[in-house]
């Protein structure tokens, strides 16, 4: 039976760890027994919370029918009923539904589509199970296991704290708190509230600082989260600064329509014509300008966009993203794992003054150490090269269950760090059984540092400390000879030969120890007096480590492809300057004629004009605090960029949420980056970043193609009524015939621009700046001529056919057709603003041709089904007939092809159709 806190006891809360793991049997040395966690997942469910709840179908029903362009339909639909057109009536009616069912399928498809791209970037938890320490799924957590926690890890289930050091999580998604509460082991009042509850972390909350080991106390929908979650309890509207904009566009057109409605009315009043015929023609004049596929357009478009993201590894959070995407000026991305690889080896060890070199059995993939004239070294205890493997490996989580360093896997430059060891012959399996850690500082992105105590063989201590060259120096005292002894600190000669390896590329890393350490210095603290200051002239440097992370293969393509876009690439990282400025040459970022690399030492000396202009005029910073990075995405936004910024630490959250698209890393990224992040990469490749901007760009372009199209086309269904009301003349297109060609030209043609492809240019012109109009003034002139053009060539038909002799019936047919032809030959116009649909290839879009196919037969049920004739209003055509229809169609093509292709040639450098 599962144990409730409340339910005849105390609260989880209020009780001590040893209470708390005593009621769920589970033991702190070995966590739970794995077949005991099956079994209690069968009995307990998956730790998983329900979806949202949806709004009903009503309510989405009712959401769809309230669009003002809607609600005009539904207007005219009553006008024809008062003026005895129930036909017309029935089909506006009817045409109203089916929008409201596609927009309703288009929804749901959207949302499910977002919805499993939000599952792809999964949550795991690090368990302690029989013994042994593993990473699970983070469902597959049960009430019992224990569960490992330290900075940048999103908490998966409610946890009572049994260990802690330091602790600090970021609680705001529970109580609003803006600073990270503090936690410790000590029970609290019963009636506590979820705010003041020290010895919990719960569910979806983010580790900002230090480590713990936390006992499963709930899960699943028993979790104060699924508490919270009831209360909110909606789905997130799909919604998107473009949509809005779009939605404000609606409400105005529709003022518009009605105006313009209002006009046909007076007009064909003062013509002397009855109510029952002038009505008829304002209805028509509504239905045709209404762009009734419109926001479903719009929203599929956006989703399409985001599934291809997502199929070339970056999965989109916020649909916004899509669209700030296309306007992207700046990336500003880290230098390891995203522009390198992310497999760190240690290749150099300096100790003792002398040098080393670890070599890889190129058939075996075993390392050994050689020294400078390439013979086998193996350290001995208690030398400088010993401890400095010692203080690298020392810590180490990964090590421990028996397993080999070869099996292991986890943080790169841990592992990196247990394979020089091993190269030099220690025994870490040895280790960590003699010398047990009994204190740690945590590495944090401030300190730049880590530092262990572990209880010596016999009693004593000894602190072994691994960081950044320049903050390890700080605390040293003297360094050790090749013995192992103290001798003076040469800061010079260290500051040199660490400049001759970072100029290779190669990461360094300064080890240290203090070797007489008090065992206990301080028993309140967590931490055992590990803080900075007292280690400060306490330590003895023992060596330096070089690792080398070759470059991505992919990442100078991908720099090379964003500055042929005009997107700027900077690379900010807190590896030495000469480390980074080898890897920035060696992806083609920086040479020897750019700006000057800029360490986060120098930036924190600048003002604000002075560090504006640093920021401006350099591709490299290196040696730059998360405070530093936050800074310059602010700087560059105050001049005017599109900021994309990637991150992966807990503390690039705030820099990831002020820039406009921040990035997290899907690989080795913390869930506390994720959470904040617009964008994760799965693979945590830059490559992955260009191609992410080449498809939002595409996916803009996409939605103003789509425009581009669908907007002239309704505007000349409107003006062909119109001109028909000022002239008092018969109406060359029905209501009826109007709503079949919106309906069915919507969703068959319009609909495909969304399936393009992104244009071979699409990275080789500059961004599209965020206050440009959505639709550009030569755009709009084009529009205009297609408008027109389709407007002549509906009343040409009417005109011809009516001149042959043709009753009102075959000229309306031939008008509608004479439309739709022309609104198929514009569809392959509005591919692209500069080339021809021969020249992009007529199969690079095999949607559009299948739409346009199904266009054709549903023209053929319009003119030759006798019942869809009966309800639309339509007869059949003969061969002559259609051979004036082609002949419009023809002349029409002409004149939006020449129309186009003199606009190319005065704007070459257009970016969109």
């Amino acid at each position: 039976m599962t144990v409730e806190a409340g339910v005849g006891t105390a609260p989880w809360h209020a009780r001590s760890p040893e209470q708390a793991l005593g009621a769920l049997g589970t033991e702190l040395a070995t966590g739970l027994d794995a077949e005991e966690a099956a079994a209690r997942l069968v009995r307990d469910g998956r730790n998983a919370l329900p979806s949202g709840a949806r709004p009903g179908l009503l309510r989405r029903v009712l959401r769809q029918l309230t669009d003002a362009l809607v609600l005009v339909l539904l207007a005219a639909a009553g006008l024809s009923l008062v003026v005895g057109e129930q036909v017309d009536a029935v089909v506006i009616l009817g045409v109203v539904v089916v929008n409201a069912g596609a927009g309703l399928l288009q929804e749901s498809r959207a949302e499910a589509a977002l919805s499993a791209l939000q599952a792809m970037v999964r949550t795991s938890a690090r368990v302690v199970r029989s013994g042994t320490r593993e990473t699970v799924d983070a469902e597959q957590l049960v009430q019992g296991d224990l569960v490992l926690l330290e900075a940048g890890d999103k908490v998966p289930a409610d946890l009572r704290l049994v260990e802690e050091r330091e602790l600090a999580v970021d609680e705001s998604v529970l109580t609003g708190e803006s600073l990270p509460a503090q936690k410790d082991l000590q029970s609290v009042d019963p009636a506590a509230g979820v705010a003041d509850r020290r010895d919990m972390a719960f569910a979806g909350t983010l580790v900002t600082a230090g480590s713990a080991t936390g006992l499963v106390v709930a899960t699943g929908t028993r979790t104060e989260l699924a508490e919270v979650q009831r209360l909110v309890g909606e789905v997130t509207v799909l919604a998107t600064p473009l949509t809005r904009i779009l939605t404000r566009f609606s409400k105005v057109l529709t003022v518009v329509i009605l105006v313009l409605a209002s006009l046909a009315l007076v007009v064909g009043r003062l013509h002397g014509q009855s109510w029952s015929e002038t009505l008829p023609a304002a209805v028509a004049l509504a239905v045709g300008a209404i762009p009734e596929g419109l926001p479903a357009a719009l929203t599929i478009t956006l989703a399409i966009g985001v599934t291809r993201m997502a199929q070339r590894k970056a999965v989109v959070r916020y649909l916004p993203a899509v669209e700030t995407l296309g306007s992207t000026t700046v990336v500003c991305t880290d230098k390891t794992g995203t522009l390198t690889e992310n497999r760190m080896s240690v290749t150099r060890v300096c100790a003792g003054g002398e040098g080393f070199d670890v070599r890889v059995d190129k058939a075996g993939g075993g390392r050994s150490l050689v020294d400078d004239r390439g013979a086998p070294v193996v350290a001995r205890p208690g030398t400088a090269l010993w401890w400095c493997l010692a203080a690298g490996a020392g810590g180490n989580e990964l090590v421990g269950g028996g397993r080999a360093v070869a099996e292991l896997a986890g943080d790169p430059t841990e592992l990196a760090l247990l394979h020089s060891a091993e190269a030099g012959g220690l025994d870490l399996t040895a280790l960590e059984g003699a010398w047990p850690r009994t204190a740690v500082l945590p590495f944090s992105s401030e300190l730049q540092l880590m530092a262990t105590r572990h209880a010596r063989p016999g009693g004593g201590a000894v602190v072994l400390v691994k960081g950044a060259v320049e903050r390890v120096l700080e605390l040293c005292a003297a360094a050790a000879d090749a013995d192992g002894g103290p001798v003076p600190l040469d800061p010079e000669a260290i500051a040199h030969e660490v400049s001759g390896l970072a100029a290779q590329g190669l990461r360094v890393l300064a080890t240290a120890v203090v070797l007489d350490a008090d065992p206990d210095p301080d028993p309140s603290s967590e931490t055992g007096g590990l803080g900075e200051e007292a280690l400060r002239g306490e330590l003895l440097l023992v060596g330096l480590q070089a690792m080398w992370d070759p470059p991505r293969s992919a990442a100078a393509d991908a720099v090379a492809t964003c500055r042929t876009a005009g997107v700027q690439v900077k690379m900010i990282t807190g590896d030495h300057p000469a480390t980074a400025v080898a890897i920035a040459r060696s992806v083609g970022l920086h040479d020897d004629g750019a700006a000057v690399v800029v360490a986060g030492a120098e930036l924190a000396l600048m003002d604000d004009k002075q560090h504006g202009q640093a920021v401006l005029g350099a591709d490299v910073f290196a040696r730059v605090s998360p405070g530093q990075k936050l800074r310059l995405v602010q700087a560059l936004q105050a001049h005017g960029h599109v900021v994309a910024m990637t991150g992966d630490g807990v503390n690039d959250a705030p820099a990831l949420k002020q820039a406009d698209i921040g990035v997290a890393m899907g690989v080795s990224g913390t869930k506390v980056a994720q959470e904040a992040a617009d964008m994760v990469l799965l693979d945590d490749d830059f490559s992955t970043v260009a191609a992410a901007v080449e498809e939002g760009r595409g996916v803009f372009e996409n939605l103003v193609k789509f425009l581009t199209w669908t907007l002239p086309t309704n505007l000349a269904e409107g003006l062909v009524v119109l001109v028909a009301v000022l002239l008092g003349t018969t109406l060359p297109i029905l209501p009826t015939q109007i709503l079949w060609i919106n309906t069915t030209t919507a969703v068959l043609l319009g609909l495909t621009l969304a399936f393009e492809p992104a244009e071979k240019g699409a990275m080789t012109r500059p961004p599209r700046r965020p206050d440009a109009p959505l639709l550009s003034r030569p755009l709009l002139a084009r529009m205009t001529v297609c408008g027109i053009t389709l407007l002549a060539a509906t009343w040409a038909a009417f005109l011809l056919e009516q001149s042959a002799g043709g009753t009102d019936a075959v000229a309306r047919t031939a008008a509608v057709n004479a439309l739709v032809g022309l609104q198929i030959v514009y569809l392959f116009a509005c591919r692209s603003s500069t080339r021809s649909a021969w020249r992009l290839g007529l199969w690079t879009n095999r949607v559009l041709l299948l739409g346009v196919g199904l266009q054709v037969l549903a023209q053929a049920l319009l003119v030759y089904a006798p019942a869809v004739q009966g309800l639309f209003g339509t007869a059949p055509l003969g061969a002559d007939a259609w051979l004036r229809v082609l002949a419009v169609v023809a002349l029409g093509a002409v004149v939006l092809a020449v129309d186009k292709a003199l606009r190319t040639r005065r704007s070459a450098a257009e970016p969109v159709p």
